[in-house]
């Protein structure tokens, strides 16, 4: 099949494709979510060398493991539930100290960098304001990275990535509820760690 016809396919297609051995196919899961993938690990370990080599990983056990996607759910949240596992697993080795509020590094325009973000300021503020907000970005940054990995993980897909709790649910592979609590436990965690910021 030319790859034209590929890119044009349903992700649930391409991996059937995938699953029946066609390079070709898995080719254009890879071009589909890389930059994706590596982003939402990268948010959670801030280190490219690391997020680099846990976004190759998770794409070798895709490729491992393909023939366990079943298409009645979303390939995207099959692909994304390994890679936080993934992620997940490394973390709890060992500790990483930061999380950014910049928006994700491989965002490849101003707007998805922006999209990315953790948004810690309001519009039309002085220098002044604006070195305040960056101060309490930091201590944003600082607070979420000292959550625990699966706290931080639900946190990151809920208020960097925008998803659903649906979504972060199928994607943890967690019962909605965890996530709930999940999501719960970490606002009140951060609210706590920055309790000294507010005024």
């Amino acid at each position: 099949m030319p790859l034209l016809e590929l890119s044009t396919l349903p992700d649930a297609d391409v991996a059937a494709l995938a699953k029946e051995g066609r390079d070709a196919a898995f080719r254009e899961l890879i071009r589909r979510y890389e930059r994706p993938v590596f982003s939402i690990i990268y948010r959670m370990v801030r280190d490219r060398e690391v997020a680099e080599d846990l976004a190759q990983d998770t794409f070798v056990k895709v490729l491992n493991h393909i023939d366990r996607y079943r298409p009645e759910f979303k390939f995207s949240s099959w692909l994304f539930k390994i890679a936080n596992n993934l992620t997940i697993d490394h973390l709890r080795k060992r500790q990483l100290d930061t999380v950014s509020i910049d928006g994700s590094p491989h965002a490849a325009t101003e707007a998805e960098a922006v999209a990315t973000s953790l948004d810690v300021q309001s519009r039309g503020e002085s220098p002044l304001d604006e070195i305040e907000a960056r101060e309490l970005g930091t201590a944003i940054e600082r607070a979420v990275a000292r959550l625990r990995p699966e706290y931080r993980a639900c946190i990151m897909l809920r208020h960097v990535e925008g998803r659903s709790y649906e979504e972060i649910a199928a994607t943890l592979d967690l019962p909605l509820g965890t996530v709930k609590t999940y999501i719960h436990r970490a606002r009140h965690e951060l609210r706590d760690m920055l309790g000294g910021l507010r005024e």
